[in-house]
């Protein structure tokens, strides 16, 4: 099998991955995931798809992130492996779907308006 590329998005994060067959190796702008992503709680999410489907350990992935913050770099990364692991297998999209890992979080946040201090809050009203 050769190369599979994918992208995976959330709130303004962008993570584009290339995997292939290997031990499970996975690097996350040139350093490991464990130490790219410190907490257990953002390593849990980013093996979450590998793990519902039973393939931990079956394949290297290299992922280059972009923009955002830790979670939603996080999150995209896990997007981008499940849109990988469908590609690889179509059988393993309902399993992922079922976890609601194949949904693209489309929140982000809305722009200042002018004449405003942000985007929704108005200047405090006064009579006189």
């Amino acid at each position: 099998m050769e190369v599979l590329n994918t992208i995976g998005r959330r709130k303004t994060a962008v993570a584009r991955i290339y995997m292939k067959p290997g031990n499970g190796t996975i690097i996350v702008n040139g350093r490991d995931y464990k130490e790219y992503f410190p907490t257990g709680t953002l390593q849990y999410i980013v093996t979450q798809s590998l793990e519902t489907v039973n393939v931990a350990g079956q394949y290297d992935i290299k992922a280059n992130l972009d923009g955002g913050g830790i979670t939603g770099q996080a999150e995209a990364l896990r997007l981008a492996i499940s849109r990988a692991l469908v590609e690889i297998d179509e059988e393993n999209r309902s399993a992922l779907k079922a976890k609601g890992l194949m949904r693209r979080d489309p929140r982000m946040v809305e722009r200042k308006k002018p004449g405003r201090p942000k985007a929704r809050k108005r200047f405090q009203f006064s009579k006189r």
